[in-house]
């Protein structure tokens, strides 16, 4: 455990970061009166993801490699980082859902069904917090997985 204490720290700086741009975006008003831009305005919280792996990295490149890492050592880093990240993300949903913003789901729903994008019971199904946890475990290893491929190649130094 204590070979992987840095990408645990990370992970939990990550899932912190995730916290803060949830209030972020109900300060916002992106789960309520502008839920109509949410869709599009939650994708930007890629740029302080991408960031935090970055920082990650490089900060793992220096202290534990003294300035150089290979591609691999980044990759495992990345992955482990992301193993850990995943394993937090139901909590992380459940506080976002139950505690920042425990009326999303049903502004989410109202919206859906009054514009047609759903019927009520598509709605209901899709905005509940059991398919949120469901998405949030399938698509964080693929976005941490992506996001260590490629951040891996620039941090990398011989």
């Amino acid at each position: 455990m204590k070979n992987y204490t840095h990408e645990i720290k990370w992970a939990l700086y990550f899932a912190l970061m995730m916290l803060v741009w949830m209030v972020f975006e109900r300060m916002a008003g992106l789960h309520d009166e502008h839920i109509d831009k949410h869709p599009l305005i939650t994708n930007f919280v890629a740029i302080p993801a991408i960031a935090m792996y970055v920082f990650a990295l490089r900060q793992k490149r220096e202290k534990a490699y003294g300035g150089h890492m290979s591609y691999k050592q980044g990759f495992m880093s990345g992955l482990i980082m992301t193993l850990v990240i995943t394993i937090l993300s139901p909590l992380t949903q459940y506080i976002t859902s139950t505690i920042i913003t425990p009326d999303f789901f049903t502004h989410a729903i109202n919206y859906a069904v009054s514009e047609g994008k759903m019927s009520q019971t598509e709605a209901e199904d899709y905005f509940s917090l059991t398919n949120y946890v469901k998405q949030t475990i399938l698509f964080t290893p693929v976005m941490g997985i992506v996001t260590t491929t490629i951040v891996a190649v620039f941090v990398k130094r011989k």
